[in-house]
């Protein structure tokens, strides 16, 4: 098994410039810039607590609105972490957290199945925090989940502050896909009978 699991994505379109290296296996180095702030922030708490090493830059149509530099963002992420996990022999496939951020609580199951689908019943009460629009979280998490070829559930079990309710769903996704993306030493190939990921 390649314990080194990186990749390098590059997406080069009339709306966004955005690059990403990502490491599987780091040590949770995050260097981000979108040009939008709370979103950077989002993202470098995913790298510290997923225990990621990631660089990603993003030039995008900010004075358009933030729309296509997040969903971008999600698309390169995805992609990056389906290059990096390879033919996924040896993982556990199968990952959650349950997360709380002071008020807030949030349930984060995925399934690394080469299968993508997006399902969160968490809601906004404000249209922004920061720069970033609320209602772009559910865009990022679709284009991840699309780009890697995952189940990706958000469930939310409490909140009452969008800040807190949003950097629970970063948090809980990297908590998460860290156990899934894990090697088991009893999973000698891939964890399904199709034998396929």
């Amino acid at each position: 098994m390649d314990k080194s699991r990186r990749s390098q994505i590059k997406r080069d379109t009339r709306e966004t410039q955005i690059t990403c290296e990502l490491n599987l296996d780091g040590t949770g180095k995050g260097q981000i810039e979108t040009g939008i702030g709370f979103f950077n922030h989002m993202l470098e708490g995913f790298a510290k607590h997923g225990f990621f090493d990631m660089n990603l830059h993003a030039d995008g149509d900010l004075h358009v609105d933030p729309h296509h530099t997040v969903e971008d963002c999600g698309i390169v992420l995805g992609t990056a972490i389906r290059e990096a996990l390879g033919d996924k022999k040896g993982i556990r496939r199968f990952g959650y957290f349950v997360l709380p951020m002071d008020e807030s609580n949030v349930i984060c199951s995925l399934d690394l199945s080469g299968r993508p689908y997006y399902v969160s019943d968490c809601r906004f009460t404000n249209e922004r925090v920061g720069y970033l629009d609320t209602c772009l979280v559910d865009e990022f998490f679709y284009a991840v989940s699309y780009s890697a070829g995952m189940n990706l559930h958000f469930k939310m079990l409490s909140s009452g502050n969008d800040h807190h309710l949003i950097e629970a769903m970063f948090k809980a996704f990297a908590k998460a896909l860290d156990t899934a993306v894990q090697y088991d030493e009893r999973i000698t190939d891939v964890l399904s009978t199709k034998g396929t990921l």
